[in-house]
C-alpha cells in the first residue's frame, strides 16, 4: 500500500475519531441544541458536508509532505494544518449526526448550498479529467496527489505550498459565505474562524514560497 493511501486512511481515522468527540462535546451546547434543526439542504448542512471533504484533502496533502521532506518549518505548517482542519472535520460531521442529516449527498453537487449566490461547483487550480468529478475551489486534483507524492525534498515543499495556498482561498472563500449564509452562530463562528486563520497562513506560505525562489499558481 503507497503512502498516499496510508495518509488517505490515517486522516479519515482521524476524522471519525473528531467527529464522535465533536458530537458528545455539542450535544449539550445550548446553541445547537436549542437552535431550529438545519434542513439537508440548507446552508449549514451543505457547508458541513462541503467543507469536510475540502478539509479531509487538505489533511491529506499534508500527510504527503511530511514524509517527502526534513524541513522542519514545512513539517510543522503541515502538521498544524493536519490537525486543525482534522479536529474542524470532526466537528461538522459531528454536527450532521447531530442534526440527523446525510454526511453524503450524492445527487446534490459541490457548493448546491450557495445556490442564493448563484454559484454551483467551481473547478481546482488543475486540469480535471473524468475521475476528479466536479472539483470544489482551490481543490487539487488527483494528477496533482500523485505528482506530490512523487516529489522530494525542495520540490515537495514548493509543490505543496502552492496547492495549499489555492486550497486555503477556495476554503476561506467558501467559509465567508457560509458566515454570511449559515443560520446556526456556532457554525457562523467556526466559518469566521477559518476565514481568519487561513488568510493568516496564506501569508505565511506566500513568505515561505518566496524563500523558495517560486511563486504562488495561477
Amino acid at each position: 500500500m503507497t503512502r498516499t493511501h496510508w495518509a488517505a486512511i490515517t486522516a479519515v481515522v482521524l476524522a471519525l475519531l473528531f467527529a464522535g468527540a465533536a458530537t458528545v462535546a455539542t450535544a449539550g451546547s445550548g446553541d445547537l441544541a436549542a437552535a431550529r434543526t438545519p434542513t439537508a439542504d440548507s446552508a449549514d448542512a451543505g457547508f458541513a458536508r462541503d467543507m469536510s471533504v475540502h478539509h479531509q484533502q487538505a489533511v491529506e496533502m499534508s500527510f504527503i509532505v511530511r514524509d517527502r521532506t526534513r524541513n522542519d518549518q514545512v513539517r510543522r505548517l503541515a502538521y498544524d494544518i493536519a490537525n486543525t482542519q482534522a479536529n474542524q472535520r470532526g466537528m461538522m460531521l459531528g454536527w450532521l449526526d447531530l442534526w440527523g442529516l446525510p454526511k453524503v449527498a450524492a445527487d446534490e453537487a459541490p457548493m448546491a448550498w450557495m445556490k442564493e449566490k448563484g454559484t454551483s461547483g467551481h473547478g481546482g487550480h488543475g486540469t480535471q479529467d473524468a475521475g476528479d468529478g466536479p472539483l470544489m475551489p482551490g481543490m487539487a486534483t488527483k494528477a496533482d496527489l500523485e505528482r506530490l507524492g512523487g516529489l522530494n525534498g525542495k520540490q515537495a515543499e514548493v509543490f505543496y505550498l502552492q496547492l495549499m495556498i489555492n486550497h486555503h482561498n477556495g476554503g476561506a472563500a467558501m467559509a465567508e459565505e457560509c458566515a454570511k449564509l449559515c443560520t446556526v452562530d456556532t457554525e457562523r463562528r467556526l466559518a469566521q474562524d477559518m476565514v481568519d486563520a487561513q488568510r493568516s497562513e496564506v501569508e505565511l506560505m506566500v513568505d515561505m514560497l518566496h524563500q523558495r525562489g517560486a511563486e504562488v499558481l495561477t
